[in-house]
């Protein structure tokens, strides 16, 4: 399984599309064993999904994303997972492990 992980100052950002880089953060048997930060292509619509589809990701967690946003990682393949806290990823990929991340109102729904 890998979470992908919109970063700022090496925290999840609440806006994936204006974010610099993203932690990939690789996980097998409950267990964290790799983490790469990457830069993203150029934001347009449809481009960060795909992207994301192509390095292997399965489920992105961020603060918020629009419907079609949500849409298009959903026709990739990617779980969408909104609401999340300003945290680092290895933080926010252990709580969701351990059934404890806290997912709430999308960032963008306000």
């Amino acid at each position: 399984m890998k979470f992908a992980i919109p970063l700022a100052e090496g925290k999840l950002t609440a806006h994936f599309g204006h974010c610099q880089e993203f932690a990939l953060v690789e996980v097998e048997e409950n267990e964290i064993k790799n983490k790469e930060i990457l830069i993203p292509p150029p934001h347009e619509p449809g481009v960060i999904p795909k992207w994301l589809h192509e390095m292997g990701a399965n489920v992105i967690i961020a603060g918020g994303m629009g419907a079609m946003a949500i849409d298009l990682f959903n026709q990739n393949g990617i779980e969408v997972l909104t609401g999340a806290p300003s945290l680092e990823p290895e933080i926010l990929v252990k709580n969701f492990l351990d059934n404890q991340l806290e997912t709430g109102a999308n960032a963008c729904d306000h």
